[in-house]
């Protein structure tokens, strides 16, 4: 009798101690510096794109149209610390955006405070707002919180939309007195340092909540989010923490108010509404809740499809279309609910989880 003898596959090396791996895994840390880097160096580019934007990467409309995109992308972020990482649905943080948005200039318009002063007390007056209606409101939870949040943001829509006291310009708006502004922010030629504000916004946000997140208070976080229930059994307050993040959200909102305002040169009612804030959830649930980067490629994404879809729908492109084609494509809102619907039936985990999707296969096509 002969044994038989049958040859073992050869042993494959885990994907961590590859050459490749390890060098990306080593350089990880430093990719949101070299974003930061990238982005910040883009009013220095005369690159064109045409399709994406109408102009120059360092035209003004494409570069106010950047810092739009980041604002919200920032002010997702933000949101995030109450929906992705705290669990809490707020209906009502549109309300926190529009005081920034507001204070600012209604404090520099009609105060006639300088900028550094209106935009400092606009901030405080957020962060004390959402702390004294965030202590109502966290008295309820679940769909009660959400409905007392929306309330707290309806009143503060009416209030607008009346032109209360004649400070807000009711439906008109209220454009912002530049007068009173540094000069460095006044003009076309200077969007590229409303840009720069915007970054440095996002960059902020992102700092905070990453770090929060970091903290013993982000794992209280964390375990609300999951179990409230078992976190008062361990001795803490549930209200305290939740106060704390919801007063944080606040104030992020409101700054980001401040920068907005910049941005466009004045108010408009549209950012007092509830659709605002659906806005924003929905800016969430597409990049990913609870991830660090996942809201901020959903706001970014969001409002720069927001923004182009509105040209698109008006193109020749599209009018040349049959009837039953141009007339749902004309409308953006039927668009971005198309993608977002999309989004969510392929990439339920928002876009941060393409990757952990498409590693199967691309693991397959690299071993063959």
């Amino acid at each position: 009798m002969t044994d038989s003898l049958v040859e073992a596959p050869p042993a494959q090396v885990p994907d961590e101690l590859t050459p490749g791996h390890s060098r990306w895994h080593g350089l990880r840390p430093y990719a949101p510096l070299v974003a930061l880097l990238v982005a910040a160096i883009v009013p220095y580019s005369t690159l064109n794109l045409p399709g994406i934007f109408e102009g120059p990467l360092n035209s003004p409309g494409t570069l106010q149209l950047l810092a739009i995109c980041l604002v919200f992308g920032g002010l997702a972020a933000g949101y995030d610390l109450l929906f992705g990482r705290t669990g809490m649905l707020s209906f009502g943080h549109a309300l926190y955006f529009a005081a920034g948005v507001y204070g600012t200039d209604v404090l520099v318009t009609k105060g006639g405070l300088p900028l550094w002063q209106a935009a400092l007390f606009t901030i405080i007056g957020g962060t004390v707002l959402a702390a004294l209606l965030g202590a109502v409101a966290l008295r309820t939870v679940g769909i009660a919180f959400a409905m007392v949040t929306l309330a707290f943001a309806q009143v503060g829509a009416i209030l607008v939309a009346r032109n209360f006291g004649g400070w807000t310009g009711g439906e008109e708006g209220l454009p912002l007195d530049v007068s009173g502004l540094p000069s460095a922010l006044v003009g076309v030629a200077n969007t590229v340092n409303l840009y720069w504000l915007a970054l440095a916004y996002l960059a902020l946000v992102v700092f905070v909540v990453h770090r929060v997140s970091g903290s013993p208070t982000g794992r209280v976080l964390a375990g609300l989010r999951d179990d409230e229930r078992r976190i008062g059994v361990l001795g803490l307050d549930p209200y305290r923490f939740k106060l704390v993040a919801f007063t944080l959200a606040g104030g992020l909102a409101s700054a980001g108010g401040v920068v907005y305002c910049l941005v466009v040169g004045g108010a408009s009612p549209h950012v007092t509404s509830s659709e605002l804030t659906l806005s924003l959830l929905v800016m969430v649930v597409l990049g990913g809740p609870g991830t660090r980067w996942g809201p901020v490629l959903g706001g970014i994404l969001y409002m720069y499809l927001d923004h182009r879809l509105t040209a698109f729908g008006s193109s020749d492109a599209v009018n040349s279309l049959p009837a039953f084609l141009s007339h749902p494509l004309s409308q953006p809102l039927f668009v971005l609910g198309t993608v977002f619907i999309l989004a969510v039936y392929f990439f339920p985990g928002g876009l941060t989880s393409l990757r952990t999707r498409l590693h199967p296969l691309l693991t397959t096509l690299r071993r063959r």
